[in-house]
């Protein structure tokens, strides 16, 4: 089981959200933001933070940092680390069922990530077999987008998307993120797209999206 982080808004949660990190950072990386997005209308939160495994990434020289997968071109989508992605959502997607072994109904679990943590959120948030609260995907992109079609299960067809990017991102440019979401949107699953004057970050705008599309798919009519 991945080491995580918990932080829990209030005791007896009945809602989690899986927020995955970006390369390089690990599961402390968005704890700070939790109090900043003003849940307090929402019933209790299990927020868990995951810390990827430790590899050599070849985009940056194979130096040895937290990555869900390997980066081999810097375009994102040439030579895809198919078996580094396959692995951690393997790993990610055991952190859904202890949350649904802890009592948490499957369609009260959010998958969020950032840049590569917002990959591993879509690739498998799309393809899982339980309906899913939502899905939040900032500042990255949509992995192994050929096999989606094969691989797509239909409970999280109708999930809700948030899709955030920076408009001045280098590292995942917005251009990626863009034909990401036509591609969603294609296949027909429901995504909104929202962007920012930012680089690769999030800034306190999108905080507060972040903040009421939670509160959209978790308060319950």
């Amino acid at each position: 089981m991945l080491p995580c982080i918990e932080l829990e808004t209030s005791p007896n949660p009945t809602a989690s959200v899986i927020w995955l990190h970006g390369l390089g950072a690990d599961g402390n990386d968005f704890v700070p933001i939790v109090p900043e997005l003003h849940l307090e209308g929402c019933p209790g939160i299990r927020f868990v933070f995951p810390s990827a495994p430790t590899m050599p990434v070849t985009v940056n020289g194979g130096y040895v940092m937290p990555a869900w997968y390997d980066i081999i071109g810097r375009n994102l989508t040439d030579q895809e680390d198919a078996a580094g992605i396959h692995r951690s959502a393997s790993s990610i997607s055991q952190l859904i069922e202890k949350e649904a072994d802890r009592g948490i109904a499957y369609d009260n679990i959010v998958l969020a990530g950032f840049s590569q943590g917002c990959a591993m959120a879509l690739q498998i948030g799309l393809r899982f077999p339980q309906k899913l609260a939502g899905i939040m995907a900032l500042s990255g992109y949509l992995p192994l987008a050929i096999s989606l079609n094969t691989e797509k299960h239909a409970a999280n067809q109708h999930t809700p998307i948030f899709m955030a990017h920076g408009m001045y991102d280098t590292v995942v440019v917005p251009e990626r993120a863009e034909a990401s979401c036509a591609l969603l949107e294609k296949m027909g699953y429901s995504v909104s797209w929202n962007e920012y004057p930012m680089e690769h970050s999030v800034n306190r705008e999108e905080l507060m999206d972040i903040s009421r599309f939670l509160q959209s798919v978790l308060i319950k009519p």
